[in-house]
């Protein structure tokens, strides 16, 4: 859903600027969660008109932090969301049954995620009074980027990164299992993979933040899942929670740098605007295909091997994008878009 509602980010912020765009968002991602939480009908509208809020908050988000903060806290802010990204789906998937078994409600379990969205709807209303930033006249949603070789590596190493969360995230679990962990452990591993998550997430793009130039954290992260990856697949069973771990930290370093590069890699807010809601719409799109993908592999082959070594090649890929994707220079079109 993500990808199909990021390319309206742009639009949004070139439209009602950030401040008033990450409002109406906010306001769109309430509502969804409220209906969400009425019917079955509502649990499947609701889940779309979240998503759409969803969406627009995560192209903004980073042209928002260019706009407030100096360039050294760039990094640690876009850290920081990330990080609170990571643990609150974390914290969400922990609670959900417990409550549920307390409450014997699926609604109400539902509602308990407007909490927190209503308190962000109670902050935002002190930013509208800020001068819009008009977007340049002229600027389509994408502008030129479709033809400039670094928004596509930017989009490439997005695309690929978060293709291999969200295959992790589904089918971890079952991936450890066959391999020999027990479930007990697997549980723990997965766990731990998301600690690395959220860990990652916040310690990437810091260390992105404080450099000119990205190459090396982008080398780090895709590293760091190779190791997990190679060791989940070749190492002993009982080393499995080191391995996610190690893993969790390159994925979680995966999602968050691609904040700084939007900033970093464009010129002005709204370019930042559309560099990130291109790499979102097709990065999640292809994204989505991953789970699928493994468990097609998987059933084709009859083993997980298959799965894991396409993910090795894909992050070999990844790699050769990195050069283009981290490095502190711009051709001149994506200047003067």
């Amino acid at each position: 859903m993500h990808g199909l509602f990021a390319p309206f980010g742009a639009a949004v912020r070139g439209r009602l600027g950030e401040e008033r765009g990450l409002f109406v968002a906010m306001v769109v991602l309430t509502v969804g969660l409220l209906v969400r939480s009425t019917s079955m009908a509502g649990l499947f509208a609701g889940t779309v008109v979240a998503s759409a809020g969803i969406a627009v908050l995560n192209v903004l988000t980073p042209v928002l932090v260019r706009k407030r903060f100096a360039p050294n806290r760039v990094g640690p802010m876009m850290g920081l969301y990330a990080m609170l990204m990571g643990a609150s789906a974390a914290l969400t998937a922990a609670v959900t049954v417990p409550l549920y078994q307390a409450t014997g409600s699926w609604q109400l379990t539902l509602a308990v995620a407007i909490v927190p969205a209503v308190l962000g709807l109670a902050v935002l209303p002190t930013q509208l009074r800020v001068p819009r930033t008009p977007a340049p006249a002229g600027n389509a949603a994408w502008g030129g980027l479709l033809r400039n070789p670094t928004a596509w590596a930017v989009t490439g190493f997005f695309s690929i990164q978060t293709l291999l969360f969200y295959t992790i995230a589904a089918w971890l679990p079952v991936v450890l299992v066959a391999a020999g962990t027990d479930a007990v452990s697997a549980g723990t591993a997965f766990a731990l993979c998301f600690i690395g998550v959220a860990v990652g997430g916040f310690v990437g793009p810091a260390w992105a933040g404080r450099r000119a130039d990205h190459v090396s954290p982008l080398l780090a992260t895709i590293a760091c899942c190779l190791v997990g990856i190679v060791g989940i697949l070749l190492a002993p069973a009982v080393t499995a929670a080191i391995w996610s771990t190690i893993l969790g930290i390159g994925l979680g370093a995966g999602q968050g740098i691609p904040g700084i590069l939007y900033v970093r890699r464009a010129a002005h807010h709204h370019q930042t605007a559309q560099l990130s809601s291109m790499a979102q719409s097709i990065g999640y799109l292809a994204a989505a295909t991953g789970p699928f993908l493994a468990a097609a592999l998987h059933s084709a082959t009859g083993s997980w091997t298959a799965p894991l070594i396409a993910m090795v090649i894909l992050l070999l890929g990844n790699a050769a994008l990195s050069p283009r994707a981290g490095r502190n220079t711009m051709p001149p079109r994506l200047r003067d878009v």
